[in-house]
């Protein structure tokens, strides 16, 4: 750069004379010479991280189950929330708190368009994803869209071609995507997930999924009553729909009665299945697939129908036989295992098997690299840019299976799905049910 050019009086163009500039550099060499105190915390001593090496996140859509993913990821010290979208004011404001009490500032922005804010903010990484099932695929495409990364809740995808859109969207735009099934990786979970890959269990014939044992498969197309539309500024009811058909607003929609309503919801097969068929899938080494015959069962819920993969193992959808929530069963001809939520330790058929899942599961520790924490896994590979344990193709695929399953349901008759075409055999009639219309702009 060269020096500016100096007039008659000795000003240079800066509008500074040499007296100015001689008086700045004495006032900045004393500046240099004062001791300046760092707090560690910005130089990332005493076990804190420096903010220039902390994972920037935001919310989008943090309800109750969000808000508690949030005080999971809250204590990991690499990370800092900034920002809050939500449609809902109340929510916003509930938000801000809650992340303004986690950092100790008062911080944190609110957004009522999610989209406004991750364009608007270069400064953040990924995004905490929490909304209802409706907005889940949606939302995470148009996040990656925008650069960030993405931990989205489940039932993750409302149709198949959603999930093969989240999918694209992730490898188009090279993006991190962790779907919130966390049991993959919880110890006990994982020890039996184990046992069954590694043939501890002899050759896997059943698998057992866990399915929510209240609700309908049949979902609800009626609407509910109509209601006065409160404040726009309270509530963006259109944006709070997205892309599902038009509806007249209705407070307990937004109070989770969106449950049950075809338009919203993935139904109770969905809501525990989007875990359990993961868990399953992840047993029989199926993860980049799904099972190709679907037998329906003449009951409300889905209760006991097999399906049944292309190399035979089926599995079989339960609501009962586990101690506790999301549960999963592999029976193998040599022995079995089976884990729920609130399980110490697995259940298995020998004494020799409890000792075998706990040395399978340091091994799988070792061997991958994986914590036995779901969002430490996410942000771990938010760092490295590797794929997460639940990532985008796991995500879909049991999603698939989601949705197969409550295709069969609502036509009331067995049905055979074809994972490589991703649609169902010589089926135009279940066919239909693999996409559904979106209503602009909300469109992918």
């Amino acid at each position: 750069m060269t020096d500016p050019v100096n007039n008659a009086e000795g000003r240079a163009e800066t509008g500074q004379t040499r007296r100015d500039c001689l008086k700045t550099a004495a006032i900045a060499g004393a500046a240099f010479a004062v001791p300046t105190i760092v707090p560690a915390r910005v130089l990332g001593r005493d076990g804190a991280v420096a903010p220039s090496e902390k994972i920037v996140m935001a919310g989008i859509g943090l309800g109750p189950r969000g808000q508690y993913v949030l005080d999971w990821m809250g204590p990991e010290k690499d990370i800092r929330f900034v920002a809050i979208a939500d449609v809902q004011k109340s929510r916003r404001d509930e938000v801000k708190a809650k992340i303004d009490k986690l950092n100790g500032d008062q911080d944190c922005k609110t957004y009522a368009d999610f989209e406004e804010m991750l364009a608007t903010r270069p400064d953040i990484d990924g995004v905490l994803l929490a909304t209802g099932d409706r907005w889940h695929a949606q939302a995470a495409i148009r996040a990656m869209r925008l650069g960030k990364d993405v931990y989205s809740e489940k039932p993750s995808s409302m149709t198949v071609a959603e999930g093969r859109a989240v999918v694209d969207a992730a490898a188009r735009y090279g993006r991190v995507y962790q779907t919130g099934t966390q049991r993959l990786s919880e110890g006990p979970f994982r020890q039996i997930i184990e046992l069954a890959r590694k043939g501890k269990l002899g050759k896997i014939h059943t698998v057992r999924a866990h399915i929510a044992p209240w609700d309908s498969a049949d979902l609800s197309h009626a609407w509910l009553p109509e209601e006065p539309l409160p404040p726009a500024d309270e509530l963006n009811w259109d944006a709070w729909l997205g892309g599902c058909p038009w509806r007249p607003y209705n407070s307990g929609y937004t109070k989770g009665g969106w449950r049950g309503h075809y338009d919203f919801h993935t139904s109770c097969i969905g809501e525990w299945g989007a875990h359990t068929f993961a868990q399953g899938q992840a047993g029989i080494d199926a993860l980049d697939t799904s099972p190709v015959e679907y037998g329906y069962v003449n009951n409300v819920s889905g209760d006991g129908m097999v399906t049944t993969f292309a190399n035979g193992v089926k599995m079989v959808l339960q609501r009962e036989g586990w101690r506790g929530s999301c549960g999963m069963t592999f029976e193998g001809d040599e022995g079995s295992a089976s884990c729920a939520d609130g399980y110490e330790k697995p259940d298995v058929s020998s004494p020799a098997l409890a000792a075998e899942g706990e040395k399978l599961l340091a091994q799988y520790m070792e061997e991958t690299g994986r914590p036995m924490n779901h969002v430490r896994d996410f942000f771990d590979c938010v760092k490295s840019r590797r794929q997460p344990v639940a990532n985008p193709e796991v995500m879909h695929r049991s999603m698939s299976t989601v949705h197969a399953a409550n295709v069969c349901m609502w036509l009331r008759r067995d049905v055979q799905f074809d994972p490589v075409r991703e649609e169902f055999v010589g089926d135009a009639e279940a066919n239909r049910f693999l996409t559904r219309a979106q209503r602009a702009p909300w469109i992918i």
